[in-house]
């Protein structure tokens, strides 16, 4: 397993000694959407590089989240855990919630 804690203060560090953006949080985002287009680019055009570029998306997740002093791994358990607890029904051909997962406790 890994340790994505660990992971997420990584990139945080390797972009303080590169000099890249760690204060920024609008330009965080902004460069984690650039990201998320280039992979979906090079699964449209199916090149080889499609796992890089996921790769690309979740580095800038982890130092946004480490910026904003975030747990990723600790909220990804939580929300896979809210996900597999919520309740789903096609409506009008939709998968449409129709109970969350405060309801369900």
């Amino acid at each position: 397993m890994i340790d994505l804690r660990k992971i997420q203060k990584d990139v945080y560090q390797n972009k303080l000694d590169k000099g890249f953006n760690a204060t920024d949080v609008n330009k965080e985002f902004c460069l984690t959407y650039g990201e998320m287009s280039e992979a979906y680019e090079a699964w449209r055009k199916k090149t080889d590089d499609v796992g890089e570029e996921i790769a690309d998306v979740v580095i800038y997740l982890l130092g946004l989240s480490e910026i904003l002093n975030i747990d990723l791994e600790k909220e990804i358990l939580n929300k896979v855990n809210k996900n597999k607890h919520r309740e789903y029904k096609i409506i009008n051909g939709v998968n449409t919630r129709i109970k969350d997962y405060e309801e369900i406790k």
